[in-house]
């Protein structure tokens, strides 16, 4: 399986039409068919077919499942093309990070900043989502670097910590009634609707501190993104455990966060895949990271 075909696969995939996908790619419209044809027939499964009420192709489950690969691949080529690219004088490239929301995205900004200064031509590129997300993104080698929360298995990772503690607290509307409050307890959460993050009901800091199990109080929904949870705090829906700093709640918010007691607080790291091998770029990234972090 060429890498180029596979490119011409995600073209058509993108597209849904094969002559707009052979325009694109500058190639002839048989010789596209042609290529597509050719892979399935090498791997033995259909991938495309036709939409039932437009004239667009689409991907079959088995054209699905090629594409999420795919992607993953050619992404990974890049990734180490770009490497050699920029192993010149003239350092140039791309720095791949995949990030929990937290605060300390602040530290890898200002170090991006810095040498940006320095090194103009280099990229970055910050990708977002829960630990498990970040995880996946370092093991498949499509982030150099993760920006994790909390404890990381020296086993699999080297770690970076980074001065920066995430504080766990109570997002909620300013009219409610623990507005009043200044720190929340467990017991006044225990009767209210609560939004909890996906990954947080597999964190036993937080479920030792709620002093209850998630079937055991009274959860409305759950969350990847802390922007959409606040929108359903703000529509009313509940009350969203977070960490601080994630959500404006300054001016004319209509929401407010409250700190948990007894406090509650995250450490953030920046990981990388143990014998990871990066390219330029990346090791001055790191450097950069490791100066602002002593």
């Amino acid at each position: 399986m060429e890498l180029r075909i596979l490119r011409y696969f995600l073209a058509v995939a993108r597209e849904e039409n094969i002559s707009e996908a052979a325009e694109r790619l500058h190639v002839t419209q048989p010789t596209l068919s042609r290529q597509l044809m050719d892979l399935e027939e090498e791997l033995g499964v259909k991938l495309f077919e036709r939409a039932r009420r437009s004239r667009k192709i689409v991907l079959t489950e088995a054209g699905t499942f090629l594409r999420r690969h795919a992607e993953e691949i050619v992404l990974l080529a890049d990734k180490t093309e770009a490497a050699f690219v920029s192993a010149g004088e003239d350092i140039a490239g791309d720095v791949y990070v995949a990030a929990g929301e937290t605060e300390a995205v602040r530290l890898l900004a200002r170090a991006a900043s810095l040498l940006h200064q320095e090194h103009p031509q280099i990229r970055y590129h910050v990708s977002s989502g829960d630990g498990l997300y970040v995880e996946d993104q370092l093991d498949k080698g499509l982030a150099d670097f993760g920006l994790m929360l909390g404890p990381v298995n020296p086993e699999k990772y080297e770690v970076l910590p980074l001065p920066h503690r995430d504080v766990w607290g109570v997002l909620m509307q300013k009219t409610s009634p623990l507005a009043e409050k200044e720190t929340i307890q467990n017991t006044d959460l225990w009767s209210k609707p609560l939004i909890l993050s996906r990954q947080s009901t597999s964190s036993s800091q937080l479920i030792r501190w709620l002093g209850r199990e998630p079937t055991e109080v009274n959860v409305v929904g759950y969350y990847s993104l802390a922007y959409n949870a606040s929108l359903m705090t703000e529509e009313g829906l509940g009350y969203t455990l977070t960490l601080d700093g994630l959500i404006n709640t300054a001016g004319d918010s209509p929401l407010c966060f409250r700190p948990l007691e007894p406090r509650l607080e995250l450490e953030a790291n920046l990981v990388w895949k143990k014998y990871q091998s990066f390219s330029r770029a990346a090791e001055l990234f790191l450097a950069g990271l490791k100066g602002l972090s002593r």
